[in-house]
């Protein structure tokens, strides 16, 4: 078992990555609570069927007192009326603040239980069992919770940071082929943003990726949940050097958004998001041509994504309600080089209309 560390202050915690976790996780959260505790998973129908029950037995094993809820599946079950109505199960089961909430799912379920357990009660403890790839090596990591409002993506959320997460890449074994490929691009965000043999692993090893080698994803699961403890471990609430995380999330988000959270899914956004970065970096000469047809090409390897249609000047707009926007300045993630990004404030409008112009041509082809 491989246990990263993510040193937030004051109170740090591991991530714990194990083929079979799923089996072990009571085992592994006694060691997190010694004590009695009643967990509530959360978690949607898919994955319920494939590892609800292996889960509950895992915990039961260990002594704990445990419940499973549903929630609906998708990103557009992402609002507030979601969280409400999961709030509203837990008073009536009499879950209290020595209760604990497990997210077993991925980005979205992870997302909307980290921020019930931010705000029930005023805050409980709650477990991240991410079981996409895109969760397991980005979104369980560093405690950023939140809902989707009509206006814009995780515009309503905390930081509240999980006492444990769990990593079981067997899991990925049932992840539908579009959601895995979907969550290939956080990871490889990491290549492009500060690990550089994270990103030549995924040029020369492509096939043992798509073909969701267990060996390869080990090693990439393990140095993306490196990379992100360490980034968040630094800076927990993204007022500096967190910031690079967002490479290819701006016009990413935006394209989420603009199209009503239902043809993209996050990873294929953030995907066209970092193709758009690259071509605007390459475009004001902070990447030579070659860095960025690099990362592009790789990008377009990786899946069939969905066309981009929809409005040039629409989308662009989106990037105002963003939360990365600072001061009416929108705040973009520039590849310099393979492994170094720059954060950059003043890009001329023109510029991402261009870049956002290129995503609808290229789409296309």
């Amino acid at each position: 078992m491989t246990r990263v560390p993510v040193n937030v202050q004051p109170r740090p915690y591991d991530a714990w990555i194990e083929n079979g976790l799923v089996r072990r996780a009571g085992e592994v959260l006694r060691e997190v609570w010694p004590d009695s505790r009643r967990l509530f998973v959360i978690t949607v129908p898919p994955v319920r069927k494939a590892w609800g029950q292996p889960l509950m037995d895992s915990l039961a094993a260990a002594g704990f007192a445990g419940e499973l809820f549903e929630m609906r599946d998708g990103e557009t079950q992402k609002t507030l009326s979601t969280v409400e109505e999961l709030a509203n199960k837990l008073v009536k089961r009499g879950a209290d603040r020595s209760s604990v909430l497990v997210a077993l799912g991925g980005g979205v379920v992870g997302d909307v239980t980290g921020f019930l357990a931010a705000t029930y009660m005023r805050g409980i403890d709650f477990v991240q069992f991410p079981t996409t790839f895109l969760a397991q090596v980005d979104a369980s990591i560093g405690g950023k919770t939140g809902v989707n409002l009509r206006s814009g993506k995780n515009l309503v959320g905390s930081f509240h940071q999980p006492r444990a997460v769990l990593i079981d890449p067997e899991v990925l074994n049932t992840l539908p082929e579009r959601e895995y490929r979907s969550g290939l691009y956080e990871s490889l965000k990491c290549g492009v943003i500060g690990n550089a043999e994270v990103f030549r692993f995924f040029e020369e090893q492509r096939g043992r990726v798509l073909g969701r080698d267990m060996s390869a994803l080990d090693w990439l699961i393990t140095e993306s949940v490196k990379l992100k403890a360490a980034v968040v471990s630094e800076d927990e609430k993204e007022s500096g050097p967190r910031r690079v995380l967002n490479f290819g999330h701006t016009i990413g988000h935006a394209l989420e958004a603009e199209s009503g959270y239902k043809k993209f899914l996050h990873g294929e956004a953030v995907a066209w998001g970092m193709v758009a970065a690259s071509m605007i970096a390459a475009g004001l000469q902070k990447a030579d041509p070659d860095t960025a047809r690099r990362i592009i090409s790789t990008v377009l390897a990786l899946a069939p994504l969905p066309k981009v249609d929809l409005a040039s000047k629409k989308v662009s707009k989106r990037l105002l309600s963003d939360k990365k926007t600072k001061n009416g300045a929108v705040h973009f993630v520039l590849p310099v080089e393979i492994g170094k990004v720059e954060i950059v404030s003043d890009i001329p409008e023109r510029a991402v209309l261009q870049a956002i112009e290129e995503l609808r041509y290229l789409s296309q082809a």
